[in-house]
């Protein structure tokens, strides 16, 4: 019978006798290797074989596994091994089919080196570059049995280690034979890439726990660190359009296993996952982040803490590229969370008016106020760090955006001879506006200033002003040192504060010096006036502080060595004694500010003496600190700033104790220096509704009302004759009507308030329109009437002979009618 041939060996077909030739006698010799190259030969010359060699070595390998003969098993994956290496045929693919049902059946085998062989063999195949792409290959067997390899549990550590191996390095080449043809099963879809970056996560988790030594990963293959190559190969792999498939395993992983808490590994996972990213998307994984963030907001405060340390990290390695296109977006949802958490400590207990800076601790069931204010200060530096990889001009958008986000000062209405402005806000916004400028601070530490008035526009620079007249010392605190660190160009900062005692010579402190510019210049004509007179109303603080203090002085130090020029030389000298003055005449500061302020001016004198060298100057400044060595050592830091009370009566302070301005005007007159503003100190009298309409109409202007008094503390005063000008009666005119002009520009700019908001664009133009028409018509009466003949005072024109054309004659300028319209 015709199926009784192929049981004899000599009526075999020619393939399957080379086939089964390749077999020794012997269980245990190995493969007959002469045979394995006539097999091999046969096998290239006869390309239409392969399948069918494919298909009868399935068949003995299947035998072979069931009657557990392990050296044929493995001498029939040895031979298909070689088959595959050396052909590179058409009907390549059905050959593979056999191969990978082999591989199949080893891996269902319950014999652990069964099942290493059949890993070790996938593993050859998917190192082959196949000629033909392959239409119906599944690998999703594979894919599950590989992952389940890789959380092998097994009690001999050998045997699971090895295990374990063998099933990464079989998800290594799953990924690597289906990632770059479109025919074969998309390995990014979300059923496979949550079963393998799991299993590479929970292999680099187990080892990241044991702490195992360098010197052990290079001892020996670990699972761990071919964990993390694995995971390394996936991401240099993946496209724009798959990363996700990766980072969103990654986030569920964490979530699931809780370790977030402490976040080492989580920070570990992430590094490893930047390094391995395409750069140019490298925003994509601290996006990711933002999003899982948003979606924990209800979490824990240590589990978002240590989220936000794993941003701040992935940000610190990703360099350029981590912010991507969407800027504002990142930090709008940093200080979201800012703004989110603020809201929490609020209500988490207490809304009693506590300090923003202190740090306490308020005991209320289930809520710890403590992790909240990590959180913040994570977030904080978080911002920082995107901050860094900034370029300058984009972090002055974002200082302004998130000075934006600041809630505005709220003014109380005083009458108008107010001498004091003090916005009151509450609890929530003094602790928003707390968090917002130290963000902002932190944004400020990484621009390096260079145009002043790039640094500071309008909008950003009068809010920031406004902030310094709040209650809380240490909001006022902040703002002056985010005014240091962007006004400091040359790194003085250091050098100027702390509470320590006035040198004999000023280059011990090591200052850079270097010439303002004429930008600088005038930037401070601009907004000098504006940054003197919140100066000056922040030193009238009553709730100052000793660091409070300390930050003016060095603010005031930056601006004279930043951007002390001639003329703000002078100015910056009469802030200095109108500082004097409020401590001489403010009975309302307690004693200790007041000395506060008498060593602060000393101080910043003696600083201006030196630099600018003006020996008069200089000489007086000396004598001045000389005398309050000896007798009012209370005046002169740093004793000043130590002292809760004064010992001396400073309402009536000796003359030789207090700088006197006609002996400063001389010694600057005398270097050629315009003193005639020294003459006419500070006098405040905004109240808080002007300074509201000026901050929101016109943040650049600021007017400081002088009077000529005689507040010298000393000596005589020669006073200026007063001049009357057309100013002067202009301002004397426009004071009665001033509070009617208050209103008035109020009311205005609520009309055009509401006409834009309630009426279409089509009226707004056709309004516009309509305006142009007048506009244009009156400018055209102007016109005729200015270019017409000149008339005599009789009105008309002169003439000498009525037939001869008119000839215009002169006309004196005291004797033409100029039209009304031309009249002011």
């Amino acid at each position: 019978m015709p199926g009784c041939c192929h049981c004899i060996p000599a009526c075999k077909p020619h393939y399957k006798r080379l086939v089964d030739s390749i077999f020794p006698v012997n269980a245990e010799d190995e493969l007959v290797r002469s045979q394995m190259e006539k097999l091999t030969f046969y096998a290239v010359s006869h390309n239409e074989k392969l399948d069918r060699i494919g298909t009868y070595l399935s068949k003995r390998l299947s035998r072979d596994v069931y009657r557990n003969k392990i050296g044929h098993v493995m001498i029939a994956m040895q031979a298909l091994d070689e088959l595959l290496l050396a052909c590179h045929a058409q009907s390549l693919n059905l050959f593979v089919e056999s191969f990978l049902k082999m591989v199949s059946k080893l891996l269902e085998s319950n014999n652990t080196d069964l099942q290493i062989l059949g890993g070790s063999s996938f593993v050859k195949f998917s190192n082959i570059e196949e000629d033909t792409p392959s239409y119906h290959r599944r690998y999703d067997f594979f894919v599950s049995k590989f992952s389940s390899m890789c959380h092998n549990n097994s009690d001999n550590m050998a045997h699971r280690r090895r295990i374990r191996v063998t099933g990464l390095k079989g998800l290594q080449g799953v990924v690597r034979k289906t990632v770059t043809d479109d025919l074969q099963v998309n390995i990014w879809d979300k059923a496979h890439m949550d079963k393998i970056i799991p299993s590479f996560l929970f292999n680099m988790q187990e080892a990241f726990e044991r702490h195992d030594s360098p010197a052990q990963e290079l001892s020996e293959e670990r699972p761990h660190v071919l964990a993390e190559t694995c995971l390394r190969d996936v991401m240099c792999r993946a496209a724009y359009g798959n990363i996700h498939s990766v980072l969103k395993p990654v986030l569920r992983h964490m979530d699931l296993h809780e370790l977030w808490v402490p976040n080492t590994f989580a920070i570990k996972v992430f590094k490893v996952i930047v390094y391995s990213i395409q750069s140019q998307y490298l925003y994509v994984a601290p996006h990711f982040l933002l999003l899982h963030l948003d979606e924990n907001t209800k979490s824990n405060p240590a589990m978002k803490t240590s989220m936000v340390e794993v941003l701040k990290a992935t940000v610190a390695v990703a360099a350029d590229g981590a912010v991507g296109p969407s800027i504002l977006e990142v930090f709008n949802t940093l200080l979201r969370h800012l703004r989110l958490s603020v809201d929490q400590r609020l209500s988490g207990g207490n809304q009693s008016v506590i300090s923003v800076t202190s740090k306490q601790t308020l005991d209320r069931q289930g809520y710890n106020e403590n992790e909240e204010i990590v959180f913040e200060e994570a977030i904080i530096d978080t911002i920082g760090a995107f901050a860094m990889i900034l370029p300058d001009y984009q972090k002055i958008e974002i200082m302004m955006f998130i000075m934006g986000k600041v809630p505005s000062p709220k003014f109380p209405e005083d009458s108008e001879d107010a001498t004091v402005v003090q916005p009151i806000n509450g609890i929530g916004d003094q602790l928003l506006q707390s968090m917002l400028l130290k963000s902002l601070l932190e944004v400020g530490n990484k621009y390096t200033t260079g145009n002043m008035a790039v640094t500071f526009p309008a909008s950003f620079l009068q809010p920031l002003l406004n902030m310094s007249l709040v209650t809380d010392s240490g909001i006022r605190l902040t703002v002056q040192q985010i005014l240091q660190t962007l006004i400091d160009r040359h790194d003085n900062v250091d050098k100027l504060l702390g509470n320590r005692p006035i040198p004999d010579d000023i280059k011990h402190l090591g200052l850079k010096l270097d010439k303002s510019s004429r930008q600088d210049a005038m930037f401070m004509r601009k907004n000098g006036s504006d940054i003197y007179w919140h100066f000056y109303e922040n030193m009238s603080q009553a709730s100052n502080t000793v660091e409070n203090f300390e930050a003016m002085y060095c603010t005031l130090a930056l601006l004279l060595i930043e951007l002390g020029g001639d003329d703000i030389l002078v100015d910056l000298i009469g802030l200095a004694l109108g500082l004097q003055d409020l401590a001489i005449s403010n009975l309302q500061l307690p004693a200790s500010h007041r000395c506060c302020i008498h060593a602060l001016v000393a101080r910043y004198l003696h600083l201006i003496a030196e630099l600018s060298a003006i020996p008069a100057l200089r000489q007086h400044v000396r004598a001045v600190i000389e005398e309050r060595k000896k007798s009012a050592i209370v005046m002169l830091p740093p004793i000043a700033l130590q002292t809760e009370s004064s010992p001396l009566n400073l309402d009536n302070l000796p003359a030789t104790h207090l700088f006197n301005l006609d002996l400063i005007s001389e010694a600057l007159a005398s270097s050629g220096y315009d003193v005639s503003r020294l003459a006419t100190p500070y006098v405040h009298r905004q109240s808080a509704l002007e300074l509201r309409i000026r901050s929101a109409t016109d943040p650049g202007s600021v007017v400081l009302e002088m009077e000529s008094v005689n507040n010298s503390p000393a000596g005589t005063r020669k006073h200026p004759e007063e001049q009357i000008t057309f100013e002067i009666l202009k301002k004397t005119l426009t004071a009665l009507d001033n509070e009617d002009s208050i209103e008035s520009t109020i009311e205005k700019r609520r009309d055009i308030l509401e006409k834009f908001q309630n009426n279409t664009l089509e009226v707004l133009a056709s309004s516009a329109e309509q305006r142009n028409e007048r506009q244009l018509k009156r400018l055209n009466d102007i016109l005729q009437v200015v270019t017409r003949s000149p008339v005599s005072p009789a009105g008309s024109p002169l003439r000498q002979d009525p037939a001869i054309p008119s000839q215009v004659q002169s006309i004196p300028v005291y004797e033409m009618t100029f039209p009304d319209l031309c009249v002011y």
